[in-house]
């Protein structure tokens, strides 16, 4: 006999309610932001949550340029690529890339926290970074939301 209440609910594709989010990432420490950011996108903050779907919110973060580091992470740490030639491995410092592309800095951490499959590269194209405090995503209506109500 099966007096089971309560049946487990797995999310699909057309299932997911999935909204718009604006974060700011002023005064914000790097690590804490995508470590949330990624939840988000991830989907993991919703009761439905389910690991082989993208269930997760599209997420907006303004004013990239305005991230802290703490400690002496801004001039020690250091980013690594490669060219793909013989002896053609990079270096380069936070600091270095905030002056160019200031956008990256944030994109590199949130990706990192990411699966590394497909799922993941569809997370990572929920995620949208700019530096200045516009956004073109008016018209998906985002809410703004403080970064600590995000658990």
């Amino acid at each position: 006999m099966n007096t089971l209440s309560y049946k487990t609910v797995s999310a699909n594709k057309e299932t997911v309610q999935k909204e718009w989010i604006v974060i700011d990432a002023e005064n914000q420490i790097l690590g804490r932001l995508a470590t949330r950011v990624a939840n988000v996108l991830r989907g993991k903050h919703k009761p439905s949550f389910t690991p082989h779907v993208d269930c997760g919110d599209n997420v907006i973060i303004v004013n990239a340029e305005k991230i802290r580091f703490t400690g002496k992470k801004l001039t020690d740490k250091v980013y690594v690529r490669h060219t793909g030639y013989p002896g053609g491995q990079r270096f380069t410092t936070p600091k270095e890339v905030l002056a160019t592309y200031p956008v990256r800095v944030i994109e590199h951490a949130v990706k990192g926290m990411l699966p590394k499959n497909k799922l993941g590269n569809a997370l990572y194209k929920n995620l949208h970074v700019y530096a200045g405090n516009e956004h073109p995503h008016e018209a998906q209506q985002p809410k703004i939301v403080n970064l600590n109500s995000i658990r």
